[in-house]
Formats: C-alpha cells, sequence, structure tokens
C-alpha cells in the first residue's frame, strides 16, 4: 500500500492540479472529440492506450496538439480496471491533487468535470461518481431490463461496500483527491468491470466519503462492452466476498461494537427457527397431523428475534456511512 505525507486543506480551487485518465479501447473515432471537450480548468490528460487494436494511442499522438495530453501505452491488455491505475500511478507521479476518470466514447460529457471535482474542492467528498438514474426523465427511456441489472448490481454494491446513500455503482464517471488515492492497495483492486465496485469497497475500508453527481445518460453509435445479463453472477460472487471482508474489518478486526454481536447473534436465531420451523411443517404434514401450538411459537419466536436483530445490525451499518472526508481531517 503507498503511504504519504498529510498535506495541508488546499482551500484556493485555482491552485488544484486537475488530471484527467481517459482509458482507451476500440474508441479511435471518438478519442480526439473527447480531448478537445476538456476544458481548460484541467492541466494533464492521460490517455492510456490499453493495448488497442486500433492503436488508439499512437492516433492521438499523431493528430492531437494539446500540450496537456501525455499518452501511454499497456504492453498488455489489462482491462479498464487495469488502465485506470496506469493513469493513477501516473498522475500521482506528477503530483496531481485530483484526478477525474472519463470514457473516451463520448458518452460522458467533459464539460461536467467541474460538477465531479467540486465537492472535493471544498472538503465534502474523498470521492465523486456519476449516477444516470437521478434525472426521472433518463429512467424512463433506458430499457427496463437495464434497470432491473442496474438496481440488483446497486444492492449488491450497497451490502458489499457499505456505501448506502449511492446508486448507479457501474458508472466510470468519477473523481478523487490524490491524498486518498496515495492510501488504496492500487495491486488488489480488480482490472476489468468489477474495478469501480472494488475500488467503492476499498475506499470504505479507509472510511473516505463517498457523494453521488446526477448526471444525464448520453448513448451514440458506441457499444457497450459491458453487458449486464453476463456479469451479474459473477459481481454477485465478488459482492458477497467484498461483503464477508468487509464485516470482518470493520466489526471485529479493527472493532467491536454491539452491531458485532446483533448479526451473528440474529443470523444464529433466525436459521434456528426457521429451520425448525420447517422441520416441524414438514413433518406434521407428513403425518397428516396438527403442530402443537408452542412448537409453533418455539419456531416463530427465535425467527422473529433473529429478524429483529438482523435489521438492527443493518441499521447500525447504513448509519456509519462516512461523513468527515479524509483530506479535510
Amino acid at each position: 500500500m503507498l503511504g504519504s505525507a498529510r498535506a495541508e486543506p488546499m482551500t484556493d480551487r485555482f491552485d488544484w492540479r486537475i488530471a484527467v485518465v481517459i482509458p482507451c479501447y476500440r474508441v479511435k473515432k471518438h478519442i480526439l472529440n473527447v480531448i478537445g471537450a476538456i476544458g481548460p480548468e484541467v492541466s494533464t490528460i492521460y490517455v492510456i492506450d490499453d493495448k488497442c487494436p486500433e492503436e488508439t494511442g499512437s492516433f492521438v499522438l499523431e493528430h492531437c496538439k494539446d500540450p496537456r495530453v501525455v499518452v501511454r501505452f499497456n504492453s498488455t491488455n489489462l482491462g479498464v480496471g487495469g488502465a485506470v491505475m496506469a493513469g493513477y500511478r501516473a498522475a500521482l507521479e506528477d503530483n496531481a491533487h485530483i484526478v477525474v476518470k472519463i470514457d473516451g466514447d463520448e458518452q460522458m460529457d467533459p464539460a461536467l468535470i467541474p460538477r465531479f471535482v467540486q465537492p472535493i474542492q471544498v472538503g465534502r467528498a474523498d470521492y465523486t461518481k456519476g449516477n444516470r438514474f437521478f434525472n426521472l426523465n433518463n429512467v424512463r427511456k433506458m430499457p427496463a431490463l437495464r434497470l432491473f441489472g442496474n438496481a440488483v448490481l446497486s444492492f449488491l454494491n450497497k451490502l458489499s461496500s457499505g456505501y448506502w446513500d449511492i446508486f448507479d455503482p457501474t458508472n466510470g464517471y468519477t473523481a478523487i483527491h490524490t491524498e486518498v488515492l496515495r492510501e488504496l492497495p492500487l495491486e488488489k483492486l480488480s482490472n476489468r468491470y468489477f474495478f469501480e465496485s472494488d475500488l467503492l469497497f476499498r475506499l470504505n475500508l479507509l472510511k473516505a466519503v463517498v457523494v453521488d453527481v446526477p448526471m444525464d445518460a448520453k448513448y451514440g453509435d458506441e457499444v457497450s462492452n459491458l453487458k449486464i445479463s453476463n456479469v451479474v453472477g459473477e459481481f454477485f460472487v465478488k459482492h458477497t466476498r467484498n461483503f464477508l471482508k468487509r464485516i470482518f474489518y470493520n466489526y471485529y478486526l479493527r472493532d467491536l461494537s454491539l452491531a458485532s454481536l446483533e448479526l451473528p447473534l440474529g443470523l444464529l436465531l433466525f436459521i434456528f427457527g426457521s429451520s425448525f420451523g420447517l422441520l416441524q411443517w414438514w413433518y406434521a404434514a407428513s403425518n397428516d397431523i396438527a403442530t402443537p401450538a408452542g412448537t409453533v411459537m418455539l419456531s416463530a419466536l427465535p425467527t422473529l428475534m433473529g429478524l429483529q436483530l438482523i435489521l438492527a445490525f443493518l441499521a447500525y451499518d447504513i448509519g456509519s456511512v462516512p461523513r468527515t472526508p479524509r483530506h479535510f481531517k
């Protein structure tokens, strides 16, 4: 894990060095338009050619005259996460203050960059991310399957990351303060489509503040490589893994609280009560006999008590969402 000395908070926004990272894979016909739309508030633009078969990096070097542009080439295709982390490392080496990540396919409007960095500059967030579902007009235009898939992924992300107040976890329009970025174990983050969700999990372990930024969905003739129907199973397994890690780290390894008792006790009571009840129901149904009231109560009471304890744990977890930005402590 990278370490850094704690710097004093900066108050003059005009002194902030803002870098933009653009991972590039099959975006040759869009990339120059994306770069051209990036405003003067950005000091450096890192174009990361992720072993692109269209040689987007070489195309940018040949046709782009913007002096802010730095092109980096990955020797192998690392996926969107691996490409973004290459850009993150370059920005850290150049001592940027905020790093914004946008895609090169023109789905993300560079004019929104000030909106993403502003919460970080004023000390309200360590990390900001886009939310395409805030505007109800945009939601109505989205296919039902896409809405359902994003709802499922968002709920799984809330459980695994601990950020219960954010939505649209696969949105890749993000900004991060480099003080927080230096504390992240970049080598442990997922390289491909799970990158954004895995990053949120790691940010929660740092107690970083994450803020959603409403944005409009923008679609053209580009084709997304991410098919939600293809990744729900993979994401479910990885979210489950991160959820278990987060609970262990936050509630048993680093701290103990009443919630640390509520979860295991609630699970034990709920599993015992429901299992006992199902067993008794099966026995009674098989033998065509009535179940005694005492037996019903012996099943219902621990089930309800267990459910109440689990809900109490979730309420505690929801109330534990980080609220104080790390870089302003």
